[in-house]
């Protein structure tokens, strides 16, 4: 099969939409994990910062979740920033099991740093979409995130 054909109106990837979302997302997201790379900060790191900030703290669990990353290896992103002192630690007083992670102050002042590029970001996916076609985007997405039953993600 030619590039061409693969490109022709009525190929099948090209209305399906899960090939789309994650098409969209590889797109959207190249040029700011480009720039996280540049200053040396891996992607999962980000999003474990992100994820902590605005939160009191995230259990292991969820911010593996949220940061679409399996325990264990959540579990070695937040001991390398807690060497790092980006992030803290405790065991959960009522589950042994269970570890909580916040951010420090250096972990505050690092997110916000990265949170300023990240809205540059959006904001020219924004401008792509306009204000409206944003604010849709949003309102799907959140709609397909909040039906997943057994949320494997």
């Amino acid at each position: 099969m030619s590039d061409s054909d693969s490109a022709r109106p009525g190929n099948f990837v090209d209305g399906y939409l899960l090939y789309l979302l994650a098409r969209a997302s590889c797109i959207a997201s190249a040029g700011f994990h480009e720039e996280l790379r540049g200053l040396g900060v891996p992607v999962p790191v980000w999003r474990v910062l992100a994820s902590l900030k605005g939160t009191d703290g995230l259990t292991v669990g969820e911010l593996a979740r949220r940061c679409l990353a399996n325990q264990p290896a959540m579990s070695k992103t937040v001991e390398k920033l807690v060497a790092q002192g980006l992030v803290a630690r405790r065991a959960d007083t009522q589950d042994r099991r269970r570890t909580w992670v916040r951010l420090t102050r250096a972990g505050e002042t690092r997110v916000d740093e990265l949170i300023a590029r990240a809205e540059v970001h959006q904001a020219q996916l924004v401008s792509t979409l306009g204000k409206d076609g944003a604010d849709a985007l949003r309102t799907a997405l959140t709609r397909v995130i909040a039906s997943g039953k057994d949320d494997p993600c």
